[in-house]
C-alpha cells in the first residue's frame, strides 16, 4: 500500500468515525429521546418534532454557504467546529426546562447538522482528492452506516442509566473529546482556492455538464430522501401493518443498517467500475422492488423488504457525493452539494408527518407513494448522460 493510499484510508476512517458520532448525537437522537424530553419539559412530542423539523430546514438554508466555505478553505475547520456546535446544542438541550431553550438547542443543532453531516464531509473529501474522491466517499459512508446501529443502543443505555439530560451531556462529551480532535488532527489542511490573476489566459474549459443536470439531481435526491426519512420514522409500524408481529417488525427493521453497509461494500467492490448514474438507477429501483414483494407476500416478506430498502438507501447515500462529482467535476462541489441538498432536506423534514398520515389512511397502501417516487427518481436519471473525462470517457452509463 502506497503512502498516498495509506493517508487517504486514515482520513476516510477518521471522517467515517466522526460522522458516526455526528449523526448519532444529532439526527438520530429524537428516535430515542423525543418522548422522555417532551415529557420532562411538559410539551407534546409534536412540539419536539416541530423543533427538529425546523432544525432540518435551517440546515437546508445554510448548506450552500457551508459548501462555499469548504470549496475555498477545505473541510478541516468546518468539520471540527461542527462537533463543537452540536455539543453546544446538546448542552442547551440538557439545560432546557421549557420551549425557549428547546428551540435554542435545535437551532444550534440545525447549524451543526449543516456543518457536520454527509454533505460537508463529501465536500471536504472532494476538496482534498478531486475526481479521485469516490472511493473515500464510499469508505466514509461504509463506516458511518453504523451510526444508528451504534447510536440508538448507546442513547438508550445512557437514558436508562442516567436520564435524558445526562444522555445529552454524554453525547456532547463525545463530540468535544473524540470527534472534534480527530477531525482537527487527521484531516489535512489545504491551501485556499487560488483566484486567477487578471489578464491571464483562461484554462481550457471542461466539457459542459448534461443539460438540466441540477434540477434532475435535485429531484432525484429530494424524492429518494423523502422515502428514506419516511421509512426511518415508520418502518416498524409499516411492517406491523403488513401483518408482522411487533417483535418480527422490529427485528426486520434492524436489518436496514446491515443492508446499507453490505450495499456500500458492493459499491466499493463490484459496482466501482460502473458510472454513478448506473448505480444510482439501480439503487432507486430496490425500494419499489421490495414494495412489490411486501404487497404480494405480506408478513413473510418483511425481512426481504427491509433488506432491499436498506441496500438501495445505502447506495443512494454514496450517490449524493459521487453523482455531482461525476457530472460536474470537483470545482464548486461544496456549494453545488449544498444547493442540491436544500430541497431534499426540506422534504426530509416533512416526510415523517406526511407518510404517517398516509399510513393512517391507507395502511400498507401508502407504499404506492414511496415506490412511485423512487420509480420517478429512477426514470429521471435517464435524462442525463455523463460528460466525458479523460479517466471515465468510456465508462458505461
Amino acid at each position: 500500500m502506497t503512502p498516498v493510499i495509506s493517508r487517504r484510508v486514515v482520513v476516510a476512517a477518521a471522517i467515517g468515525a466522526t460522522q458516526t458520532i455526528a449523526w448519532a448525537s444529532s439526527y438520530y437522537l429524537p428516535a430515542i429521546l423525543a418522548g422522555p424530553i417532551a415529557k420532562g419539559l411538559g410539551l407534546s412530542q409534536s412540539v419536539f418534532f416541530a423543533a427538529f423539523s425546523a432544525a432540518l430546514l435551517l440546515s437546508a438554508a445554510l448548506g450552500p454557504a457551508v459548501g462555499r466555505v469548504i470549496d475555498r478553505h477545505g473541510g478541516r475547520v468546518v468539520l471540527t467546529l461542527a462537533h463543537l456546535v452540536i455539543a453546544a446544542g446538546l448542552l442547551l438541550l440538557a439545560a432546557a426546562h421549557g420551549f425557549a431553550l428547546l428551540a435554542g438547542a435545535w437551532t444550534a443543532l440545525g447549524v451543526g447538522i449543516a456543518m457536520g453531516l454527509y454533505d460537508p464531509a463529501f465536500a471536504a473529501l472532494t476538496r482534498l482528492y478531486g475526481r479521485e474522491a469516490r472511493r473515500s466517499i464510499s469508505g466514509v459512508t461504509l463506516i458511518a452506516g453504523f451510526a444508528s446501529t451504534i447510536g440508538w443502543p448507546l442513547t438508550a443505555l445512557f437514558l436508562h442509566l442516567f436520564g435524558w439530560r445526562a444522555a445529552c451531556l454524554a453525547w456532547a462529551a463525545l463530540d468535544i473529546v473524540i470527534a472534534a480532535p480527530l477531525n482537527w488532527l487527521l484531516i489535512p489542511p489545504v491551501e485556499p482556492e487560488a483566484v486567477p490573476p487578471p489578464h491571464t489566459e483562461p484554462a481550457a474549459a471542461p466539457p459542459p455538464p448534461p443539460r438540466g443536470a441540477m434540477p434532475v439531481l435535485a429531484f432525484y435526491f429530494s424524492v429518494t430522501w423523502f422515502v428514506t426519512a419516511a421509512m426511518a420514522a415508520h418502518l416498524p409500524r409499516l411492517l406491523e401493518l403488513a401483518g408482522a408481529s411487533e417483535s418480527a417488525a422490529i427485528a426486520a427493521a434492524a436489518l436496514v443498517g446491515p443492508a446499507q453497509v453490505a450495499a456500500r461494500l458492493a459499491e466499493l467492490g463490484i459496482l466501482k467500475s460502473l458510472h454513478p448514474l448506473v448505480s444510482g438507477r439501480l439503487a432507486a429501483l430496490l425500494h419499489p422492488l421490495g414494495a412489490i414483494v411486501l404487497s404480494v407476500f405480506g408478513a413473510p416478506a418483511v425481512a426481504l423488504f427491509a433488506l432491499l430498502h436498506g441496500a438501495g438507501n445505502g447506495i443512494i447515500t454514496i450517490a449524493k457525493g459521487t453523482l455531482p462529482l461525476a457530472l460536474f467535476g470537483p470545482s464548486g462541489f461544496g456549494r453545488r452539494s449544498g444547493v442540491l441538498s436544500a430541497p431534499a432536506r426540506a422534504l426530509q423534514a416533512v416526510a415523517p408527518f406526511l407518510f404517517g398520515l398516509l399510513l393512517d389512511r391507507f395502511g400498507v397502501g401508502a407504499l404506492a407513494l414511496s415506490a412511485g417516487l423512487n420509480i420517478a427518481a429512477f426514470l429521471s436519471l435517464f435524462l442525463l448522460r455523463a460528460r466525458a473525462s479523460p479517466s471515465r470517457a468510456d465508462a458505461p452509463i
